[in-house]
């Protein structure tokens, strides 16, 4: 059966309080279930708000926190719980300023500025690795290369 958690019961994980939870739902920001008047929160609306009251803390504004719900809704019809889940696809990654989302090992889009255009990831470790092999394999060569020229020069005196 599916776990359904009231206000009070998020309220008392999360730390937001009553109101503002009331408020994210009359904005459309988490939108929990009904039974009559009752809201029942799933355990994925219950961490989107973590989420949400986690990024707030960090000096994300609601408006922006907005954006970014509404962005992974109509580009990838996916919940601010399926994208911060560990097994997503999806990485939502911050600097502190920007929120990014990292929808594969080779792009990452800046969802508050420019959704349609992607950023795209350089991943320096093997770049590093790639030019320490470079530089192992040209120093063999030389180091094999030295005494053949050695001998070379030794049976010339």
């Amino acid at each position: 059966m599916l776990e359904r958690l009231t206000s009070r019961e998020v309220v008392a994980l999360t730390g937001i309080t009553p109101r503002q939870l009331q408020w994210w739902d009359e904005r459309g920001i988490v939108v929990p279930a009904r039974e009559g008047h009752r809201r029942l929160y799933s355990l994925e609306d219950l961490a989107e708000v973590a989420v949400i009251c986690e990024m707030r803390s960090r000096g994300f504004s609601l408006q922006r926190m907005r954006k970014v719900v509404r962005f992974l809704q109509k580009e990838f019809g996916k919940r601010l719980a399926e994208t911060v889940a560990g097994s997503s696809d999806y990485h939502l990654l911050t600097d502190g300023n920007t929120l990014y989302l990292e929808t594969s090992p080779q792009q990452i889009v800046d969802i508050l500025k420019n959704s349609r255009q992607p950023m795209l990831a350089i991943c320096l470790s093997d770049t590093v690795r790639r030019v320490r092999a470079d530089i192992a394999r040209k120093n063999s060569t030389s180091v094999s290369a030295v005494p053949h020229l050695r001998r070379k020069n030794q049976k010339a005196s």
